[in-house]
């Protein structure tokens, strides 16, 4: 492919990559919540493998402070008051269950003298995709903005930070995915909090190239197995000098 094909093919990559912006709709960011907005706490969080739970009762030494990770059947085992089920339950609902055993065992003088809380949440997630430093999964706890997830992931020197795309991916069936754009440079630099929007379990951010590095990423896709092929022909032919007895089928003889 000749070097005129070659920078079309990227330009028509780059122009697409301005196109998927366009699914980005301004009244989209009604579908997320303002951090100032909601009190989101621990007990509306539904437990799941691999979540860590933590008991606490002071009356209890032996009981107290015990921590146990949410097995993949959704159970755990506290030592003396035997095994629970909690996958699908709520911090809330756990801690009744479990203070009903407590009871069973032990004399206690306050009726809300058991708590369970999460030690560890593991098992929701969101997610940072792109040009950052730390793309991946992240641990959903509730109170996770778009300006923790960014600054947390570190947008690279490709990052495209005025065109970030937060997106909600379409849950049960019948519903559609929703898409929203920010300014990460206008949010840090100037403290336009106006998108800074709590995440939910699921939720996507994505930050793409420049247009500049997506047309660089793609001259690199088409250049790199073309160079590859070319050196590996050249050590062939030229072995180091350092390797006597280089064998091209790989290895080394005597």
């Amino acid at each position: 492919m000749d070097r005129s094909k070659t920078l079309s093919v990227a330009a028509v990559l780059a122009c697409a990559t301005l196109l998927a912006g366009c699914y980005a709709k301004p009244e989209n960011i009604q579908a997320w919540t303002k951090p100032y907005e909601t009190n989101v706490t621990a007990d509306r969080y539904v437990v799941q493998p691999p979540d860590e739970l933590e008991l606490r009762c002071a009356q209890v030494p032996e009981v107290n402070l015990q921590r146990q990770r949410v097995r993949p059947d959704g159970k755990v085992s506290f030592e003396v008051l035997g095994e629970f089920e909690v996958a699908g339950k709520t911090p809330e609902e756990i801690s009744i269950d479990v203070g009903k055993r407590v009871k069973d065992h032990y004399t206690l003088s306050e009726d809300h003298a058991v708590d369970v809380r999460i030690a560890v949440f593991a098992s929701h997630v969101y997610y940072v995709l792109g040009q950052v430093a730390r793309p991946g999964p992240r641990n959903y706890t509730g109170r996770d903005s778009t300006l923790m997830a960014i600054s947390e992931a570190q947008p690279n020197s490709m990052a495209w930070q005025r065109v970030i795309q937060v997106v909600r991916p379409a849950g049960q069936e019948g519903t559609e995915f929703l898409v929203f754009r920010l300014d990460y440079k206008k949010m840090a630099g100037h403290g336009d909090t106006s998108k800074d929007v709590l995440l939910q379990e699921g939720d996507i951010v994505y930050v793409p190239p420049t247009v500049f590095a997506q047309i660089g990423m793609v001259i690199e896709e088409f250049i790199s197995p073309v160079a590859r092929a070319f050196y590996g022909a050249y050590l062939v032919q030229n072995p180091p000098a350092s390797a006597q007895g280089y064998m091209p089928t790989g290895g080394y003889g005597r």
